[in-house]
């Protein structure tokens, strides 16, 4: 008799992401928040220390690897939201009494939450601005606002600077400042061999995923700000031709993936030598001996040959990056569409409640006589965050988490000298803090340490049972805000990245095979049954627009290609299939996460999962297509047959398009 199945809330709970111990973000982390509050003991400004500590431990959780210029982004932005937060929140404790202060908590956590909807870089910042609020109304302290402030964004700032000056694995090959970067296209290259050689094989799809996760990357390496407008250093613009040849041998491995055919080792030694090529910044050598039998391996030898072309030539010319560049349109969209209001409200009714109930215990001297109460709402800001993971495993992660680390910190507290051991143990917590950060447990328990280290240096008592009971309410409180009822549809957040995934598969598809007007016709647009409100339906159903594909196979005018080195169809091509399966690639990671919460909140979201899957296919479909008419001008049956099949399927999943009529 076979076991049952774990839970896939409690399976995620206790799943932990595996990797090599990432040493350069441990070094940092070392020197970070320790010799920070150390040089505060010295200078006697230990309030002030104790701020840029926290700063600097908030950055090092968004100290993920990548390239120098993209964690300018990732670490710089969130770092200013905490600071705007510790400023606002200083000033409202310190201006308005409970019930007004309260009530401005909830609104700024509306606020935080919708802003979190618009992608990962603003949902860190969303966390911060609350974290730094909760600070600066449950932390009183002597000081002005501006000059809590000022520490805060210098905490956070040493720990950028360590980041930009401090060498890093891979940083010696080549331009010193271009580590990241070479090894995310290096792992473009990578991946494009992986799938090859998996072709027809069990593990084909997880390779084409892996290929799609690459050439994300390294699109957010290499585009991260800048002070000019295009690349300035040649190594520089050579990683950026680098990249962009990529992408056609990406396009032909997608293809090849799509027929389902095994092909020869030899398909892939090319990709291998390209990607050991980028990271010894050296040239390619040569090739393996063409294999042209099918157009995707046509497409396959050809882009390998524009490769080694411009990985002997240099630098050369500017070049597209295609990245993702979403104004501020896109972003009000997504903050104020179903998935941000839905969040929103959530971490407004978290935030604000929990504050009121700190602020109640903190009055009734519940936990003692201790002067904060910010550990009630800064806890319930993690915890709310679905992007940490479903709700369960966050509850029972943050609840274990706080339990261990509190004890730990106790058995450590009456052993080690003051201040000298504490601060040793803030330096400890902040090395461990980049580690901790593959399993939401981990870390809580590495910054409960860290943090009650910061109390104590600071001068409060061992707050380690209130710090444990705090946690559990704060539990307790977003578990029932999770199962409230919200205004709106649930499972918002899902449906809105499924809605953006079906538009750039459409401006995908439509561009491919459409630009002559099989595709793209007029007509009421189709209907959702099951996949959001009325805007994601519009979205969704701009499928019903396709007519007839009939005349798919007798055109040349479809996808026509351009030069390589042209701006035109081919380079359009190329950006709308990055969206295309970028868009996809957020989706399925929101949907996992959502079938991982407890029954009653994953059955909101039940059957999205074979809408992705079926998107998916289209994207391939449409993939193999640009290959196809690249090579011969015409479709086979089979292309026309897949299209067919895939929109067919998606109108049975919950789009209901219109009939196909004669073209």
């Amino acid at each position: 008799m076979s076991r049952p199945a774990v839970p896939l809330w409690l399976a995620h709970a206790l799943s932990a992401q595996r990797g090599p111990v990432p040493w350069s973000a441990a070094t940092r982390g070392a020197l970070a928040a320790g010799p920070l509050l150390l040089a505060a003991v010295v200078a006697d400004r230990l309030p002030m220390g104790v701020l840029a500590a926290i700063a600097a431990m908030l950055a090092g959780i968004n100290d993920r690897p990548g390239s120098r210029r993209a964690s300018v982004k990732r670490l710089g932005v969130p770092a200013l939201a905490g600071a705007l937060g510790l400023l606002t929140g200083t000033y409202a404790g310190q201006a308005l009494a409970a019930v007004p202060l309260t009530l401005a908590l909830t609104l700024l956590g509306l606020v935080a939450g919708g802003i979190s909807a618009v992608g990962p870089v603003a949902s860190a910042a969303g966390t911060q601005l609350l974290v730094g609020a909760a600070l600066g109304a449950g932390m009183p302290a002597s000081e002005s606002g501006w000059q809590r402030t000022l520490a805060f964004l210098a905490g956070a700032g040493w720990l950028i600077l360590l980041r930009l000056a401090l060498p890093t694995p891979g940083s010696l090959a080549g331009d010193f400042r271009f580590d990241g970067e070479r090894q995310a296209v290096a792992e473009v290259y990578d991946a494009v061999a992986a799938l090859v050689e998996t072709v027809g094989g069990p593990r084909a799809t997880a390779r084409r995923t892996a290929l799609t996760t690459a050439l994300d990357h390294a699109q957010d390496a290499l585009a991260g700000p800048r002070l000019r407008r295009y690349a300035s250093s040649v190594a520089e613009r050579r990683l950026h031709a680098q990249y962009a040849a990529a992408l056609p041998l990406a396009e032909a491995a997608t293809a090849l993936y799509w027929a389902g055919e095994p092909v020869s080792a030899r398909a892939a030694e090319g990709a291998r030598q390209l990607a050991a090529a980028v990271r010894g910044n050296t040239g390619t050598g040569p090739l393996p001996a063409p294999s042209r039998s099918v157009p995707a391996l046509r497409a396959l030898d050809d882009a390998l040959l524009r490769a080694a072309e411009v990985f002997d030539q240099g630098a050369g010319a500017q070049h597209r990056l295609f990245a993702r560049r979403r104004g501020v349109r896109d972003a009000v969209r997504a903050a104020f569409g179903t998935g941000g209001r839905e969040y929103g409200l959530r971490v407004a009714l978290c935030f604000g409640a929990s504050a009121a109930i700190a602020q109640a215990l903190h009055h009734t001297r519940w936990y003692g006589h201790h002067q904060h109460w910010y550990w009630l709402p800064a806890t319930a800001v993690f915890l709310v965050k679905p992007d940490l993971g479903p709700l369960a495993s966050r509850v029972l992660c943050r609840a274990a988490g706080t339990v261990l680390g509190a004890l730990v910190f106790a058995g450590l507290a009456a052993l080690l000298p003051r201040p000298a051991g504490l601060i040793a143990l803030v330096a400890v917590c902040g090395a461990l803090v980049p580690v901790a950060t593959r399993h939401f447990a981990a870390l809580t328990a590495v910054v409960t340490v860290l943090v009650l280290a910061l109390i104590m240096v600071g001068g409060e008592p061992q707050a380690s049972l209130s710090r444990i009971g705090e946690t559990l309410l704060a539990c307790a409180l977003v578990l029932v805000v999770g199962h409230l009822p919200m205004p709106g549809e649930r499972g918002g957040g899902v449906r809105a990245r499924l809605a953006a995934a079906a538009r750039a598969a459409h401006a995908y598809l439509e561009h491919v095979v459409g630009e002559s007007g099989s595709l793209g016709g007029s007509g009421d647009s189709g209907r959702t049954s099951d996949l959001g409100d009325s805007g994601q339906a519009r979205d969704l159903g701009e499928f019903g627009k396709h007519r007839d594909l009939g005349d798919l196979g007798r055109s040349r005018d479809f996808g026509r290609p351009c030069d390589p080195g042209q701006s035109g169809s081919r380079v359009e091509r190329w950006a709308l299939r990055r969206e295309a399966y970028r868009t996809l690639a957020e989706a399925r990671t929101a949907i996992a996460l959502a079938a991982a919460e407890l029954p009653a909140l994953a059955r909101h979201t039940a059957g999205t999962d074979a809408v992705a899957d079926l998107l998916e296919r289209l994207v391939d479909t449409t993939t193999a297509c640009a290959v196809h008419l690249d090579d011969t001008g015409t479709l086979t049956p089979r292309h026309i047959r897949q299209l067919r099949e895939a929109l067919g399927e998606l109108e049975r999943q919950g789009l209901e398009l219109r009939p196909p009529v004669a073209a």
